[in-house]
């Protein structure tokens, strides 16, 4: 009998350290980290929070047609001028992703970084992704263009905040600064934006994206009026698999390198001046 009384105090005593231990156990996987918002690491013309496992290689490539002109013989921008971008990007960790990249318009070389801050957390104790994204980006036309070889550089600076809100909705709000070196007359050297974009998932393996690029830096006065960079608006779908993803958009963008599109896009979406591009991503773990 005193044996049992024993017994049953001692589990008396131990009972809240089992709960405590339980509880702790279930918070502990409960505060996992989300799982990644998007499948890719960008969304159509912007970079966004996704950082892969260590020793993966994305390898990527992005292609914008020619504009839509109507009344032209250049099949809905198809037989157009096309600007075309391959890229590599590698995780040396989990939170430290480098890239290189070639893009054929002004032969812009890129060397690009990615570094992730916060990961959302599964529940919602930290409610959103903090990355921070930049690049440096030379302009490797003939000597001939530039008077020096500082010239010839730029660079591009973002803060991206993504949650995901639901196995099928996911979206992110990314500040950036582009900075070029040498501007024509009467452009700053600096243009501040911001992005706003998502994916929609109606499959599971089909996503609606959207991205939204606004500038607000506005040139100096002069007489030219239409040096104002336009914002940028990409609407399309997404098709992805466990290592591809395949991005299919119109855009008013074609500039891909991003601080090309804050300074320098003067399409204007609600004019009609659009055009097709697709982006492709194929992952690789070593």
């Amino acid at each position: 009998m005193k044996n049992t009384i024993g017994i049953y105090f001692g589990l008396a005593l131990l009972s809240p350290v089992l709960l405590l231990s339980q509880k702790r156990e279930k918070d502990s996987v409960v505060d996992k980290p989300e799982r990644p918002a998007f499948e890719s690491s960008f969304i159509i013309d912007n970079p966004n929070n996704v950082l892969f496992s260590k020793n993966t290689l994305e390898v990527q490539m992005s292609h914008r047609f020619g504009l839509i002109n109507e009344g032209t013989n250049d099949m809905l921008g198809f037989w157009g001028p096309s600007n075309i971008r391959m890229g590599v990007a590698y995780s040396i960790h989990e939170r430290l992703t480098l890239g290189f990249g070639t893009t054929k318009f002004n032969r812009l070389q890129d060397f690009n970084w990615k570094v992730g801050i916060l990961n959302q957390t599964r529940s919602s104790r930290i409610p959103v992704s903090v990355s921070y994204y930049g690049n440096f980006t030379i302009d490797a036309r003939k000597r001939e263009n530039f008077s020096l070889d500082q010239h010839r550089y730029s660079y591009f600076n973002q803060l991206i905040i993504a949650r995901r809100f639901s196995p099928k909705l996911s979206m992110q709000l990314a500040p950036s600064i582009s900075h070029f070196n040498l501007v024509e007359s009467r452009m700053r050297n600096d243009v501040i934006g911001v992005a706003f974009g998502g994916r929609y998932k109606i499959s599971d393996q089909t996503s609606i994206l959207w991205d939204y690029s606004q500038p607000f830096t506005h040139h100096l006065n002069g007489e030219r009026l239409d040096i104002d960079p336009e914002p940028g608006i990409s609407l399309g779908f997404e098709f992805a698999t466990s290592a591809h993803a395949f991005q299919l958009f119109i855009t008013n963008m074609n500039g891909i390198v991003p601080q090309q599109n804050y300074m320098k896009n003067t399409n204007d979406f609600f004019r009609g001046q659009i055009l097709f591009g697709f982006n492709i991503t194929r992952n690789y773990n070593f």
